[in-house]
This record gives structure tokens, sequence and C-alpha cells, in this order.
């Protein structure tokens, strides 16, 4: 068994990277409660992220989900899932860094095209297919370079999830064993 030593399992990634699948699956196998962010800012605002955006803008989101996220940060051990752009937020980033072991679930455009194209409750990729993987790019360009900054990456592909959640605890392990956090 793992020993987190209280430490939050932070998964980060884009859109249709796995973070939801993955996470729910991950917190099961070491015995966590799994805590959605996106649906966490939802809970925190009363609204759908939708709603959120449409009402009061895209800097307003930001600004609520660095507050959940500091929040959540701060809590209890559990698999925390991000949402896809959270982990661009230095505050966030400065949180997770002290208090969570980060886990960016990594994919090519084609994978999070597979996995998102079709899917309306998606805020930020509203729009035809057809712009899809135009935004995907643009999203990939904008938001790896903070992923990068995780402490474990691990390549999320076109498999059964219970196969990507075994390569995530190996992940873990590995960093475990080298003395880090």
């Amino acid at each position: 068994m793992i020993n987190l030593n209280g430490k939050i399992i932070l998964l980060v990634g884009l859109m249709g990277s796995g973070k939801t699948s993955v996470g729910k699956r991950l917190s099961q196998k070491l015995n966590l409660p799994f805590v959605d962010g996106d649906r966490e800012v939802e809970k925190a605002a009363g609204l759908s992220l939708v709603d959120i955006l449409k009402c009061f803008g895209l800097q307003e989101y930001r600004a609520g989900e660095a507050r959940v996220m500091k929040r959540l940060l701060q809590g209890e051990s559990c698999v925390l899932a991000s949402g896809g752009g959270s982990f661009v937020a230095p505050q966030t980033r400065e949180f997770a860094k002290k208090n969570a072991i980060t886990i960016w679930l990594k994919a090519d455009v084609d994978v999070l095209y597979n996995r998102t194209a079709g899917r309306k409750h998606r805020p930020f990729l509203r729009g035809s297919d057809d712009q899809l993987k135009d935004k995907l790019e643009k999203y990939i360009s904008e938001e790896y370079p903070f992923y990068s900054e995780a402490d474990i990456v691990v390549e999320t592909k076109e498999e059964q999830v219970s196969i990507t959640v075994n390569r995530v605890v190996e992940a873990i392990e590995n960093f475990l064993s080298q003395g880090k956090k």
C-alpha cells in the first residue's frame, strides 16, 4: 500500500486527458476519497460551469476556481481531479507543490480529440467539432508548459482506464521510492 503521508494526489491535464475517469478508479485503488475540482467550483458558485462563465466571465471564473483549489489543496488526503486550466494559476501550483503529488495526464491532440468530440458539457470546447482540433492545439501550446511542472508525467493513450490507473500507481510508487515529497 502506498503511504502518501497525508498528501493529495492532484491530477492535472487538458479536458479529455482522463482526470475524472482515472481519478475515480485511482481513488478506489488507493482507498482515498475522489474529489472533482470542476464539481467543487460548481457547488461553491451554485451554478454550472457554463452558467458561471455566462454570468461572470472567464476572469471571475478563474478567480473562483483558484479559491476552490486553494481550499481543496489544504484539505485531507484525496485524489483530486483539477479543472483543465486550474494548474495554470501560480497560486494553485504553489499550493500543489506544498500539499500534493502532482500527476500530469499527458495526451496528444488525437487522443484528446477522440475523447472530447461531440461532448457538449465542456464549456471551453464549445463550437463545432471542425474547430475542436485547433482549440485543443491552442490549449496544448498554452498550458503544457505549466503542466510540465508536475511531479510525475503519465502519457494517457487509447487504452482501458484500468491500465492507465496501474501505470499511474506504478509512477507514484517510483516517485516515492526516490524519496521525493
